[in-house]
């Protein structure tokens, strides 16, 4: 393994040695250390530090995929078109859980996402995907795109569409949450699909994307 890879599996496991019993790693700390060891990467051409992020996810350990992820965003500006088959690779390969999830489609894929509108025909076929946690990647990625007014071109409706009535209940807080982004965005055009959509959406995903509504919106759209 190379050795700045080699010094994030030490510095994680020193930071897990001083948690006290029953705590986790805190994310700031290990994205503090993750800051650090980047800026020791001499080699910051994408295949290089792709190839630091495998090493480290291919240990399968939540807080050096942490420190991966973050790697790979950093590399941003070097995203290419063959940028998505590694992505999606790492999806279905090393995450296993809502929080792999929202880190990596938050950030990195997120990112990706943004940079190439044409990879929307692709995230739309997670919707379909056996694991869950690809079907919550689905609308998870586009949330950085929402977020920056940058969503031209995608259309998280298909999404929560897709998605609608998801028998996982972690899918259908993530297309909530979605939603919950875009209301910020465009309020009216959100607040119709819910009305259009609210008997057959589940009241789990339905709350969620009303959380950032006023007190007084979100009432009425309970009563519905």
């Amino acid at each position: 393994m190379n050795r700045i890879a080699l010094e994030a599996v030490a510095e994680v496991r020193t930071l897990k040695e001083t948690v006290p019993p029953g705590k986790h790693i805190v994310t700031g700390d290990l994205r503090r250390s993750s800051a650090r060891l980047f800026r020791e990467i001499e080699d910051r051409r994408i295949d290089h530090v792709f190839e630091l992020c495998e090493a480290l996810l291919s240990q399968r350990d939540w807080a050096l995929g942490v420190i991966a992820f973050d790697w790979a965003y950093r590399v941003r500006e070097q995203y290419t078109a063959e940028t998505y088959d590694v992505f999606f690779g790492w999806l279905k390969k090393y995450v296993r859980g809502w929080g792999d999830c929202d880190d990596f489609c938050t950030h990195a894929f997120g990112a990706l996402l943004r940079s190439r509108k044409e990879l929307f025909s692709s995230v739309l076929e997670w919707t379909k995907d056996e694991d869950f946690w690809v079907r919550r990647a689905s609308a998870v990625v586009l949330i950085p795109a929402i977020l920056h007014r940058d969503h031209s071109g995608l259309s998280p409706f298909r999404i929560s569409d897709a998605l609608l009535c998801d028998e996982n209940a972690l899918v259908l807080k993530g297309y909530g949450w979605m939603l919950k982004c875009y209301a910020q965005i465009e309020p009216e055009t959100v607040k119709e699909y819910l009305i259009e959509r609210h008997a057959a959406m589940p009241r789990v995903a339905f709350r969620y994307a009303l959380e950032k509504y006023d007190a007084e919106t979100r009432n009425a759209l309970l009563k519905l």
